[in-house]
């Protein structure tokens, strides 16, 4: 066995001795390794040291600073021209708004200056009334001119319901209005008082349409606020004007600033009496005469005719007749301003009311 092992380890050193040898011969023969080329020379190391960048840094957010400052200061005079250019266009707009209510303003003086002083006025939001006293000579009265600012401020009463009544002043009271007229004409029947003919409440016809015949005209509010009535013979051309609410009554006394002819009747049943008209001016604002009478015998209170001129000299556009006599109520402030020729309130079916 040991020569066997021997033989092995011969074998082996025979084939691994000229390996050993060579081994030798390149640790011995060969020179050290130069390891300074892997060292990196000095000329490759970045020259730059904190101060120089510390200094690059600073000089950078000057620069930043110095560009902040620019952009704020011209943000801060953009933002000058800005309020200085708006606070120019809010005059302009001021200034032309004031032109563009000289106009109303000369007219409203004129309308104004016929009628006198005012002794009580109701001015808000929605509407403006101013009220004078009337003494011409052949009778007494008040005129009440409205300016609408908003077309709720005016409505119409019809009591609570079809062949009910109430005095103006009840119908003012309940429905809590500042001012309140009479309205059109009325017919009794079977105990109860119905209105008078084409009578709309509330956009809606009450006891339908009724083409107007015998000089009846209807009188009322469109839902724009302005004053529309006239002759109707089709509901088609009344509905073409959007009636609110209106009333019926007889005659009409001016159109466009003109006259009409009144029907002989008209001026003698009766020829004087107490009377309530409603006019429009031609900036819409209304104006409403109430004369006041002793009885309707035809003896006090004014003519149709008395009133239609009245009306034409104080520039009323269009002019219409309410219901007159004892049925005449202005009612201003909670009171009865005028003199009831019955010696109270008559109830009747509709109203014509006005809003603060």
């Amino acid at each position: 066995m040991m020569t066997s092992l021997q033989k092995v380890n011969r074998f082996f050193m025979l084939i691994t001795a000229p390996f050993i040898g060579l081994l030798m011969y390149l640790l011995l023969l060969q020179p050290p390794l130069d390891l300074s080329s892997l060292t990196p020379k000095e000329e490759h190391i970045p020259q730059y040291t904190i101060h120089s960048q510390t200094e690059e840094i600073s000089q950078g957010l000057a620069e930043a600073k110095v560009l902040a400052e620019t952009t704020s200061s011209y943000i801060q005079k953009t933002t000058e021209l800005y309020e200085n250019t708006t606070k120019t266009m809010e005059s302009i707009a001021n200034m032309t708004a004031a032109q563009a209510r000289k106009p109303e303003a000369i007219y409203n003086k004129r309308i104004s200056a016929k009628l006198g002083t005012p002794i009580e006025q109701v001015n808000s939001d929605r509407i403006q009334i101013e009220l004078y006293r009337m003494n011409p000579g052949p009778y007494k009265g008040y005129a009440m001119k409205i300016k609408l600012k908003d077309p709720s401020a005016m409505k119409m009463s019809i009591g609570e319901g079809v062949g009910k009544s109430q005095t103006t002043m009840q119908a003012v009271s309940r429905s809590g209005a500042i001012a309140g007229i009479n309205a059109g004409g009325y017919a009794d029947a079977g105990g109860s008082r119905y209105p008078l003919s084409t009578t709309v409440a509330n956009g809606k016809y009450l006891t339908g349409f009724h083409p107007s015949t015998k000089d009846l005209s209807f009188v009322g509010l469109s839902k724009e606020g302005k004053l529309i009535g006239g002759r109707f013979t089709k509901q088609s051309d009344l509905d073409k004007l959007e009636p609110a609410f209106g009333a019926t009554f007889v005659p009409m006394l001016l159109k466009d600033g003109k006259k009409l002819i009144i029907p002989s009747k008209w001026k003698t049943t009766p020829k004087r009496a107490p009377r309530t008209v409603i006019g429009n001016y031609k900036d819409d604002q209304l104006l409403i005469l109430v004369v006041d009478g002793y009885d309707e015998k035809g003896s006090s209170g004014a003519t149709l005719q008395e009133l239609q001129n009245k009306m034409y000299k104080l520039g009323v556009q269009d002019g219409y007749n309410l219901d007159g006599g004892g049925s005449s109520s202005l009612i201003l402030n909670g009171r009865v301003v005028n003199k009831p020729s019955d010696g109270v309130l008559r109830k009747l079916p509709t109203h014509f009311l006005f809003f603060e």
